[in-house]
């Protein structure tokens, strides 16, 4: 245990740490050391984006090429440590270029903040009063919303929501945001914490709220990562027939149903359904981290939208209808290009100057299309040559690493396992085998 761990210098917290933790205390600090950003004042700002920083933790930054969006080719960034998901999003990307590319648009933005509190009087007596409430709630959060208000955003609704019947005294105000291109999470707490100062002010003032016998406590003010009317939708189709290099030895039609009925099953059964949703946030998540928006709150939200009708289910949807082949997905996603760490992290500005300084509302239309064509990928896989196939494949180069293959055997081992099944098991034994054949003497050979 260690007291005031915080108040440490970085350098003071790496010698307790490898004194505390490793076998090799000098060699385990000079290797944290290594990854630190060389200039100096970035490193700095890098620090300051979490508490008790002693080094950073690197993350392949990877490009996906080819997306075409709404009529807009893009190379879209992808942060993640698995390559199988870049090649897939790259050659779904790809195969879509050249049948119409993906289509997407925002249905709302809007999102979402609670203030919830108990209220001992009646209800028709807090209801009643709602319209006072609301003006001076308002009133009294200008100071806040004035600059969110000039740019198009501010408080949208305020709704007073009675949820007695699930838990004695228990209300809420839910009300509803406009954050423009900010994610928005620091403009919607400070304006629900003001709210709940606001709220208890005008109860204790006010004739009838102030009764004797009644009370409002405010028990927390919080956004929720739940945002049901942030949503975008993005979409694929085109005839049946052009389908025929995607079934990858199966006709087009076999193809475009089995597809269809691999969707159908993550709508009916949620075992499947997490997979499935886990391989779209294999593509949503990268570009979420590359452009440095929360992929936990996302995904926190996502999952929650796939259980909407109080069943898991996928997030994507096909149909095969009069010779048409629609793969699409309505998905909720708040994200910022302004604001939080968008401009501060080196990668995470550069990501969104790929991506030619997309507002919001663009850039989740990329994300949504990303996570559409991950989806797309690992579907066909699934539904053709099975998922191990490449997804082995493009695991080669980390297994013959573990391996401590030489550049050499690499590339001897990648030719050797083209046409092969890969595994950690064979790769092993291909070198193992192919390191005793070198050892052998070479008259021993020629026998």
């Amino acid at each position: 245990m260690i007291s005031g761990f915080s108040r440490l210098s970085k350098e003071e917290k790496l010698d307790w740490i490898a004194e505390q933790f490793f076998e090799n205390p000098q060699v385990s600090i000079d290797e944290l050391k290594s990854f630190w950003h060389p200039d100096a004042e970035q490193q700095r700002i890098l620090d300051g984006f979490s508490e008790n920083t002693v080094s950073n933790h690197f993350l392949p930054f990877g490009i996906a090429p080819n997306f075409v969006i709404n009529g807009e080719v893009y190379a879209v960034p992808m942060v993640i440590e698995e390559s199988s998901v870049v090649a897939a999003a790259a050659s779904a990307a790809k195969f879509w270029s050249k049948r119409g590319g993906f289509h997407a648009k925002v249905l709302s933005t809007r999102k979402v903040g609670q203030v919830h509190f108990t209220w001992t009087g009646k209800g028709e007596t807090l209801k009643a009063a709602m319209p006072a409430i609301e003006q001076q709630l308002r009133e009294d959060t200008r100071h806040i919303t004035t600059n969110m208000e000039k740019r198009g955003g501010g408080i949208q609704d305020i709704e007073l929501v009675d949820l007695t019947e699930e838990e004695p005294g228990y209300y809420q105000l839910r009300v509803t945001f406009e954050t423009c291109d900010s994610m928005g999470a620091n403009f919607i707490n400070s304006v629900l914490e003001e709210f709940g100062m606001s709220l208890q002010r005008f109860a204790s003032i006010h004739e009838p709220l102030n009764q004797e016998g009644t009370s409002l406590e405010i028990i927390m003010a919080i956004l929720s990562n739940y945002t049901p009317e942030c949503v975008v939708r993005t979409w694929v189709e085109c005839p049946v027939e052009d389908l025929e290099a995607g079934g990858q030895n199966m006709d087009a039609d076999t193809f475009a149903q089995k597809f269809a009925k691999a969707i159908r099953i993550a709508q009916i059964d949620p075992y499947r359904a997490t997979t499935h949703n886990k391989g779209i946030f294999n593509g949503i998540d990268s570009v979420v981290l590359a452009t440095a928006n929360d992929f936990r709150a996302i995904e926190a939200c996502g999952h929650a939208y796939a259980a909407r009708d109080g069943r898991y289910r996928s997030l994507s949807s096909c149909t095969v209808e009069d010779g048409v082949f629609k793969f699409w997905m309505d998905l909720p996603l708040a994200v910022g290009t302004v604001g939080g760490l968008t401009r501060l992290h080196p990668i995470a500005r550069l990501s969104l100057e790929m991506l030619g300084q997309p507002g919001a509302e663009e850039l989740m239309m990329v994300i949504a299309a990303t996570g559409l064509a991950q989806n797309f990928a690992a579907v066909r896989s699934l539904v053709t040559t099975g998922i191990q196939k490449g997804h082995m494949k493009m695991h080669l180069l980390n297994m013959l690493n573990h391996l401590k293959a030489t550049p050499e055997e690499q590339e001897q081992a990648t030719s050797f396992f083209a046409d092969k099944v890969v595994s950690f098991t064979a790769v092993r034994d291909y070198l193992k085998q192919s390191r005793n054949d070198r050892l052998v003497p070479e008259h021993f050979l020629k026998k």
